[in-house]
């Protein structure tokens, strides 16, 4: 047991006197608890995981060989103390490994689906079922939780992960962060499932997620999400493992915002479906539309399926596709197959897309570009695209709006294309030629920032006219990436060698979904700027805060 010195009694009193409305409504003692060489704690599971409250801070130190150890996270923080799961960077940068080979799960836990994931949020009989909240995780690398690995569970016995296994697995959540996590050799990289409506408010941000899926399975995916209000920004999505046909980003949920990001390769970058057999999806008010903006999506030779993008559904029931508009703007699209590329499916005719000052751009040559795959009615307007771009490589069944506001041309003048340097060149015809943003992304989708390669942003200038696709060109010096998207660089940590994926063809098998607990497939959702500051509490609460805190010594 832990007690305070005392220094003082008489100031102490005061000091407590001073601040005793403040402190009211949180515990008084927040521990921080340090994992890792030379910390008070030499392994994660002597972190006392049933019993974190709000404030509580878990810091895992990095070390030379990966942590082996896997657990859950089944408790609730507050909007003024979250509960904060932090990897600290070694001297290079490099980001503590947590590895769910021959990971051992700490004998004070008890969960099930213990198979589905490296780290779990929610679903846990110790410490007690409840729905987790205002839980952040940042600068970890969570690895391998697929076959064959496998690992020791609460009871001691052996088990080997679900090929539908994540390195980050949620069955149920809400505010929940996920940020400057490296995610990767697992079957889904991240998984979060919707829950019946539990999973809300969720926020993907400065991630590296890559080298996921299971070998001739399009059933695993980068990630794969289910939740009710979902952001995805400044995340850096790289190819699947080889031979893995899955998607880079999939997901099933209400209120999606994708911006920001880099997604390269992939059976499709995204691919935004159905609720499936979810109500708490199919009839939340925010399931019709779904913003995409200001992300660098690459399609490499060869790289699965020939589509882009795929919104509507793929359950089969009609009835619960998405039905709504997909709004697609201000986006860099770069493809180097060297035969047929697809900018959208559209599943039926019930979905719209509204896609403007985007640049979308393929190297293949004229007739090499299609925006449509059949379906759905699509809206183009002050775009730039490849000359000799034609509606559809297929039969053309649903309806192509062009307002005549866009250009074609052979080059859109990025800086170095090759060397994928898609910012804008000076000359450039996609100079000051944007449009308007749709109605319906003011004010919540406003295009404030762009991405920084890799894994930051900085606020997007505002020089005259915006220019089309997803970088705007300074005339002076830009300003510097934000500060509060800074993760670790991608080179800190030597990833996986990668061949990408396999060749697969436009009509793939569909996949079962984000599910409830104790199905094939399962999860939880969150959005929020970063971790919230605690209220300002002047002289005496720094003070009082220097006196009484306390770090977890065992």
């Amino acid at each position: 047991m832990q007690t305070v010195q005392p220094r003082g009694r008489a100031l102490v009193a005061a000091l407590l006197a001073s601040t005793v409305l403040v402190l009211a409504p949180h515990r008084a003692l927040a521990v921080d608890y340090h994992v890792g060489p030379s910390q008070p704690l030499g392994s994660i599971g002597e972190v006392p995981w049933e019993s974190l409250e709000p404030g509580d801070q878990v810091f895992i130190h990095y070390r030379s060989n990966p942590y082996r150890e896997k657990w859950v996270i089944c408790r609730r923080g507050t909007e003024a103390q979250p509960i904060l799961v932090s990897g600290v960077p070694g001297p290079n940068g490099e980001l503590p490994v947590i590895s769910g080979e021959d990971a051992v799960t700490p004998s004070t836990l008890n969960f099930w689906n213990d198979e589905r994931g490296v780290i779990k949020i929610g679903g846990a009989n110790t410490p007690p079922d409840l729905l987790p909240a205002w839980i952040i995780i940042e600068n970890l690398d969570v690895r391998s939780g697929r076959p064959p690995y496998g690992f020791t569970d609460d009871g001691g016995g052996q088990a080997t992960y679900a090929n539908n296994a994540a390195a980050i697995y949620v069955e149920k959540a809400e505010h929940l962060v996920i940020r400057g996590c490296m995610i990767h050799d697992s079957g889904n990289g991240l998984f979060i499932g919707v829950n019946q409506g539990q999973t809300q408010d969720v926020l993907i941000e400065s991630n590296w997620i890559f080298d996921n899926g299971i070998e001739g399975r399009f059933y695993e995916h980068n990630s794969y999400t289910s939740a009710l209000g979902i952001t995805f920004q400044f995340n850096h999505y790289g190819p699947l493992r080889a031979g893995c046909d899955g998607n880079n980003l999939k997901d099933r949920s209400a209120g999606l915002v994708v911006r920001y990001n880099w997604i390269e390769g992939g059976n499709r970058q995204l691919d935004l479906v159905d609720g499936e057999d979810d109500p708490s999806v199919v009839n939340h008010p925010d399931y019709g539309q779904t913003f995409v903006y200001g992300n660098v999506l690459v399609e490499p030779d060869g790289a699965g399926n020939s589509q882009i993008v795929h919104y509507g559904g793929d359950s089969g029931t009609l009835s619960d596709y998405r039905k709504g508009t997909l709004y697609f703007f201000h986006n860099t699209v770069v493809s180097t197959r060297n035969g047929n590329t697809t900018l959208l499916r559209l599943s039926t005719m019930d979905e719209h897309a509204d896609v403007r000052n985007n640049i979308i751009y393929v190297t293949a040559g004229e007739g090499y570009l299609a925006m449509l795959s059949s379906d759905g009615v699509l809206d183009l307007s002050h775009n730039w695209i490849s000359a000799g771009w034609v509606d559809s490589h297929d039969v053309l069944d649903g309806v192509i709006n062009d307002d005549s506001t866009g250009q074609v041309g052979a080059e859109p003048g990025f800086v170095d294309g090759p060397g994928q340097d898609f910012e804008l060149a000076a000359g450039s015809p996609c100079l000051d030629a944007a449009g308007d943003l749709p109605a319906a992304a003011l004010p919540d989708n406003q295009l404030l920032s762009q991405y920084v390669v890799h894994r930051a942003g900085t606020p997007r200038p505002v020089e005259g006219p915006p220019d089309q696709g997803a970088f705007e060109r300074c005339s002076a010096t830009c300003p510097s990436a934000d500060a509060s998207v800074d993760p670790p660089p991608d080179s800190a940590v030597d990833p996986v060698p990668d061949g990408g994926p396999s060749p697969s063809p436009d009509a793939q098998a569909d996949d079962a979904g984000p599910g409830d607990p104790g199905t094939a497939d399962s999860g939880c959702g969150c959005q929020s700027g970063g971790r919230p500051a605690l209220p300002a509490l002047l002289v005496a609460m720094a003070l009082l805060g220097l006196l009484l805190r306390r770090e977890a010594r065992l």
